[in-house]
């Protein structure tokens, strides 16, 4: 496993990331062993890789994923627990489930996502998918595992990809759970959501009690473990513990000095929201009260990202795949909302798509010592984002696959090429 790539345009994850032309990158072993000048390298023993004049970058990092999620548009909101429960409910519908989770788990790799972060799952499929393909048996991105999330009874997406405590010790007893299951983070539903509020406004409403927030989130710490919220309204869930905010909403002085004092980041999550806020309900078949939520909280989205940037708090991007016309082969959508609605430079939404994610010190830039998780494309996605859209080349630890594809939903992909 030694190879040489050469003749490509770097682009490598930095901050002020800009073009580098005239260098080859040797990659051994999965990793960057070294990026020398290209007519200095001693290409001896390697397997050249002439990349012929396209872009060479970091892999994506998607931090917000419902892997169990296929995005498919419905006609009207399905059972999701009910869903999950017959899933689970013998060996068989199990087997196609665990099958059906790693299949978008490749499909996210395959799109030039090579890190994900799971923020809500099946029971504890995320992990073993995540265990799998580390050794070799599936082929996938790095996982970033939450496996089930912890809701509370009627909040968000209990009984599906996140269990219902009705108590902390039940909160509590999830944690230990989740800890045996070797999870990476903890995952907290603090405020309903657009698809299962039932009134405008429930979006933003404070489902779990704080003395539930702090009382996981002091446990998680104790464990060892980063706690992600799922909310609109920030004070609650960073005033006990919660180390990033999933969504968002506008901030007031306190939200801002919360994030700093507990050095928590932004997860922007524009995508799912968009379509309920801005597509005719004759397309979405959403009902008048899911419109009006989707516009509250896809402006309050854009909001939070602004000030976010205003106050030097750390963004990454997620875009929530699951959620109807979310899919597992789109982030690259979310690079170019959040240029297009937060005003960002494309090499911006880059850098926090990569190195700003990169909550591991092995991934995110083209750097020595880095693993070698990386995209080509065609053209130059410093000029436009949409050059994301077309991969020609997926290298994950190392490996490379050429001309990577994913089936793709017609129907998504025509009304979401709208707001382009």
């Amino acid at each position: 496993m030694k190879d040489a790539y050469i003749n490509g345009k770097i682009i490598d994850g930095t901050k002020d990331m800009q073009v580098k032309e005239g260098y080859a990158i040797l990659v051994e072993q999965g990793k960057i062993k070294n990026i020398v000048l290209q007519e200095e390298a001693d290409l001896t023993g390697y397997n050249v890789v002439d990349l012929k004049g396209n872009y060479i970058m970091p892999g994506l990092i998607n931090m917000h994923v419902h892997l169990a999620g296929n995005g498919k548009p419905q006609k009207k909101q399905r059972d999701n627990a009910k869903l999950v429960n017959f899933l689970m409910s013998n060996p068989l519908t199990r087997a196609i489930a665990h099958n059906m989770v790693s299949g978008f788990a490749e499909m996210e790799l395959l799109s030039g996502v090579t890190t994900i972060r799971t923020v809500g799952g099946i029971r504890d499929f995320d992990t073993r998918v995540r265990d799998e393909i580390n050794c070799g048996k599936k082929r996938g991105p790095r996982i970033l595992a939450g496996n089930e999330g912890i809701s509370v009874p009627h909040g968000h997406m209990a009984g599906s990809v996140a269990i219902a405590a009705e108590t902390i010790d039940d909160a509590l007893l999830q944690v230990s759970k989740a800890k045996e299951q070797n999870v990476d983070l903890i995952k907290l539903m603090i405020t309903g959501g657009v698809l299962d509020a039932k009134e405008k406004g429930v979006p933003g409403e404070l489902k779990m009690a704080p003395e539930m927030v702090k009382a996981v989130c002091d446990k998680a710490h104790e464990l060892g473990f980063k706690v992600a919220a799922h909310v609109e309204s920030s004070d609650v869930a960073l005033g006990n513990g919660v180390d990033s905010i999933e969504h968002g909403a506008k901030l007031d002085d306190h939200m801002i000095q919360l994030f700093k004092d507990n050095n928590a980041f932004l997860c922007t999550t524009l995508s799912p929201a968009l379509p309920y806020a801005l597509f005719d309900r004759t397309i979405t078949n959403a009902s008048e009260v899911e419109q009006f939520n989707g516009k509250v909280v896809f402006d309050g989205i854009i909001e939070c990202a602004k000030q976010a940037l205003e106050n030097d708090i750390p963004i990454v991007l997620g875009n929530d795949v699951g959620c109807p016309w979310i899919t597992q082969y789109d982030f690259w959508r979310e690079l170019y909302y959040f240029h297009k609605y937060v005003g960002v430079s494309n090499a911006y939404a880059i850098y926090c798509a990569t190195l700003q994610a990169a909550r591991m010190d092995e991934t995110g830039s083209i750097e020595v010592g880095k693993s070698a998780d990386m995209i080509v494309t065609k053209d130059n996605p410093l000029d436009d984002l949409l050059a994301l859209r077309h991969i020609e080349s997926v290298i994950m630890r190392g490996h490379r696959t050429d001309h990577p594809t994913n089936k793709i939903n017609e129907q998504v992909k025509t009304e979401l090429d709208k707001f382009l």
